[in-house]
């Protein structure tokens, strides 16, 4: 992250509100997130756990839990 700090008093974009299923986060985006990763230096995902990890990764950035 850079040094800027967050501009108060901005509603912010994320998480987004769940609301039930949702097919954006599909394999495609994953395999997008995870190419420009690689691009930036970092390891390819190797194995299952670390698909599901990006996955639930992303998940929770994106979305309120159901529980909130």
């Amino acid at each position: 992250m850079s040094g800027t700090a967050f501009r108060s008093g901005v509603e912010r974009s994320y998480p987004l509100a769940h609301a039930g299923p949702d097919a954006r986060p599909c394999e495609s985006l994953l395999n997008s997130v995870a190419a420009v990763l690689v691009g930036y230096g970092y390891p390819r995902l190797a194995t299952a756990e670390d698909w599901a990890a990006l996955e639930s990764a992303l998940v929770a950035f994106l979305y309120h839990s159901k529980e909130q």
